[in-house]
């Protein structure tokens, strides 16, 4: 029996996404651009998902959520046309040190154009302070960029809090958040939270891969990334991958179960500090991630020997693909702990099963390396 704990990189579909997509594969299959009867049906299932995602995002209308193909493309487009859209009014951005690559590289691409990138240190769980924020803003930042819930290590950033001081400052700047981690994992509502621009995936919460989508404030005007068609405003041109959509929304209404997948991440953390006394934790937010390193240990060796026992985790980032997590370097964490590390996802899909046969993995391992 295969014991998937890495969810945070990706999750299995769930059957009510797989029958949505496979619905509008056969059934509901014509271009949504197409007047005809067909055509027609389309568009109607591509609006009434729309409506679905906005919901859960807690989105006013669902004109302000736009599709995209993944939460990288929704990260870009918010970033580099944000910045775009402001470049008149100042040159200076505001984002951090353990943002996910998808905004790391968009900020590297701003910065080599001649826009100032202020990377901030998170704290010692990947948090970045709304105090922080105010010590660097400037009156030409144009653009706020913090992921909501650090992806490796479950951190959570007050968005919420930074909105406040943007505005209580008087700063024009746009705030955009990472929210592929938070989204239908902790509590939000794009009306409220303050945010102008927020990045989702479905792959995180049960949809395919290959559909993400982004949310953008009311009365917001950017640039295109993708020209050709008339297709989402005007902002990203193509045919809309309709099964993909159906399958997010579809997702998007099931009951995320946080207390469940909360409970299971602190068996996790109960089971593992009995079995492996020198297993270290870091202490987040977030009910889905848990960091944990066996310092002196190598990643490597301990996801093979949980992968012989049908046990699937991570080390970082599947982004990453095998460096060192610039996540846990930017916290401070020492080389020995950040070689050890691991990080486990959990979803609405584990049980108590899954958790014992890691703690029961890691206890063999431990075992075996002190004969």
């Amino acid at each position: 029996m295969d014991h998937y704990l890495d969810n945070a990189a990706t999750t299995r579909v769930c059957p009510e996404a797989a029958q949505a997509a496979l619905h509008a594969m056969l059934e509901e299959y014509g271009n949504p651009s197409s007047t005809h009867t067909l055509g027609r049906k389309a568009r109607a299932l591509l609006e009434s998902s729309r409506a679905a995602v906005a919901q859960a995002l807690g989105a006013a209308s669902p004109s302000e959520v736009l599709f995209t193909s993944c939460g990288s493309e929704s990260d870009n487009l918010a970033i580099l046309s944000g910045a775009e859209s402001m470049k008149r009014q100042g040159r200076h951005i505001l984002s951090s040190l353990a943002e996910h690559d998808a905004v790391r590289r968009s900020l590297d691409l701003l910065e080599a154009q001649g826009y100032e990138i202020t990377r901030l240190r998170p704290d010692a769980t990947g948090r970045i302070s709304p105090d922080s924020v105010a010590a660097a803003l400037r009156e030409d930042t144009v653009l706020v960029s913090l992921m909501m819930v650090n992806n490796e290590t479950g951190a959570v950033t007050d968005i919420a809090a930074v909105s406040r001081l943007l505005k209580s400052a008087g700063s024009r700047a746009l705030l955009h958040t990472d929210a592929v981690q938070a989204f239908r994992k902790i509590p939000f509502q794009a009306r409220s939270l303050g945010a102008d621009l927020i990045s989702v995936s479905g792959h995180k919460i049960h949809a395919p891969k290959g559909i993400g989508a982004l949310y953008i404030r009311p009365g917001l005007r950017l640039a295109p990334r993708i020209v050709g068609g008339s297709q989402e405003s005007g902002l990203r041109a193509g045919t809309e991958p309709l099964p993909q959509i159906a399958a997010f929304a579809a997702a998007c209404a099931l009951d995320p179960q946080t207390d469940r997948i909360r409970s299971l991440k602190d068996l996790a953390r109960r089971l593992i500090a009995e079995k492996v006394p020198e297993a270290r934790f870091i202490e987040t937010e977030a009910p889905h991630i848990l960091n944990l390193s066996l310092p002196g240990w190598r990643s490597e060796v301990l996801m093979n020997f949980l992968e012989s026992k049908s046990v699937y985790v991570s080390k970082s980032s599947a982004c990453k693909q095998g460096r060192r997590s610039h996540v846990l370097e930017a916290i401070g964490l020492p080389p020995r702990v950040i070689d050890g590390a691991l990080r486990l996802g959990f979803s609405r899909m584990n049980s108590e099963d899954d958790v014992a046969a890691l703690a029961e993995a890691l206890a063999e391992a431990r075992g075996l390396a002190h004969r």
